[in-house]
């Protein structure tokens, strides 16, 4: 029976556990630190295919895994979801809230304005006719 795994692919796992442990292997997406051995493995093959080394193409098993396990974690992620849009809901309506707040405050400074101005023109008839009815 032929190997599965090259040796340089061996070596390339061997390194990655290695950088594990030392506690200086990070994720390629997020950089998180890698703790989890298996994760570790899974970055080993995986940069041991881009090399070229002899591997075996990634397993199509392990999706339908995730696919179980999803189902049994339904229900801690439906409740998730219901809790995430309760607070998006909440933000969106502090927003709405706090944008009419706002809108109603120019609104009145508008308005403050535009009676100042209305009161200031509508003085100034006044004090003339009162200057004029003194003169006669």
């Amino acid at each position: 029976m032929a190997r599965k795994y090259s040796k340089g692919a061996q070596e390339k796992v061997h390194e990655e556990m290695h950088e594990m442990k030392k506690g200086k292997l990070k994720s390629g997406r997020s950089g998180k630190k890698v703790t989890n051995p298996k994760q570790a493995i899974a970055i080993g093959l995986s940069e041991a295919r881009k090399e070229g080394k002899k591997v075996p193409p990634a397993s199509k098993k392990s999706s339908s895994k995730k696919a179980a396990t999803k189902k049994s974690t339904s229900k801690k992620a439906a409740t998730k979801k219901t809790a995430t849009k309760k607070s998006s809901t909440k933000k969106t309506a502090t927003k709405k809230a706090a944008s009419k707040k706002n809108a109603s405050k120019k609104t009145a400074a508008k308005k403050a304005t535009s009676k100042k101005s209305s009161t200031k023109k509508s003085t100034a008839p006044k004090k003339r006719a009162t200057k004029k009815s003194s003169k006669k």
